[in-house]
């Protein structure tokens, strides 16, 4: 293992204990208030990036903005393939800008995007386009693939699939994080809101999940046609209106595979992409103790069965 690993993972571990863990978070979304919970949050590593007086959606923009920064720290103690895998798991940070670009070309108010840096894999050719048809002919020059249509939806559909793509290419637990994900996407495309894929995203979704998983005519049939690795994304869900289960099921194996490869001893990306995967979850879960808190806070059962 080259030294650049070796740093890396150091690194990699020390950030992961920034982390707040379940019970500390918990606490946060107990909170009465937005401004209370934010009182909590500003004396954790969280509250480094917070804004004076946020938004409850300046305040989750930060938050994920600290898991950002961290990436950007960990790319700078990596060899070059490790900065490759960071750049593939960053890739949420560059969808989430891709989708208030597009918000912003339709007319309606999005979220700053996230400054990405050297994670970036296609906004500085993006962020300028005028229109949706230039996005979709900018992304097809670039990793991310080209989505086939410059309808919004279509883009937005084919850059988590392709995305999800992205992870899986990293191997081990990743790829079963990745295409449990996708499953749990496409079973809520198909049969939570009735839509048919668009061909790219199709394409996409058939490479990662099989043809047979992807033509199922329900949620259950699908998961018995998922390859084996993948059917416990969706194994015991009956119900469209479940699949929410599903995704903290998704969110709950992420975090708990992570702290296994955090732990190990293996060498190479395992501890780093097991590092990330820790933060990521802790970042989800703090969003979702700020906006309980920013409801009252009070009775978290709610909180606790998504968290």
């Amino acid at each position: 293992m080259s030294a650049g690993y070796v740093a890396g993972q150091v690194r990699a571990r020390a950030l992961a204990r920034n982390a707040l863990g379940p019970a500390r978070v918990r606490a946060i979304a107990r909170a009465g208030s937005l401004a209370e919970a934010l009182a909590s949050l500003a004396a954790t590593p969280y509250g480094r990036r917070l804004p004076a007086g946020p938004t409850l959606d300046a305040a989750q923009h930060a938050v994920a903005e600290s898991l950002l920064w961290d990436l950007r720290v960990l790319a700078g103690w990596l060899p070059p393939r490790g900065v490759i895998a960071l750049r593939a798991l960053a890739g949420w940070f560059e969808i989430a800008g891709i989708d208030g670009l597009l918000q912003r070309l339709e007319g309606r108010p999005a979220e700053e995007p996230y400054a990405l840096g050297a994670l970036a894999t296609a906004w500085p050719a993006l962020a300028d386009a005028p229109d949706a048809g230039a996005v979709r002919e900018r992304l097809a020059a670039t990793p991310w693939g080209d989505p086939g249509e410059a309808d919004p939806y279509d883009i937005r559909l084919f850059l988590r699939l392709s995305w999800a793509s992205r992870v899986s290419g990293l191997g081990t637990h990743a790829g079963a994080w990745a295409a449990g994900a996708a499953a749990v996407l496409v079973a809520g495309e198909r049969f939570g809101d009735g839509r048919i894929l668009p061909e790219a995203a199709l394409v996409r979704a058939r490479r990662l999940l099989g043809g047979a998983a992807v033509e199922a005519p329900d949620v259950p049939a699908m998961a018995d046609r998922l390859p084996r690795g993948v059917r416990w994304a969706l194994e015991g869900i009956d119900d469209p209106a479940d699949l929410w289960q599903a995704e903290t099921r998704c969110w709950r194996r992420l975090e708990q595979d992570g702290g296994a490869l955090l732990r190990g001893s293996a060498f190479g990306l395992g501890p780093v992409v097991g590092a990330v995967a820790v933060m990521a979850a802790d970042v989800r879960r703090v969003r979702a103790a700020l906006e309980t808190a920013a409801l009252g806070g009070g009775p978290v059962e709610a909180y606790d069965e998504v968290a």
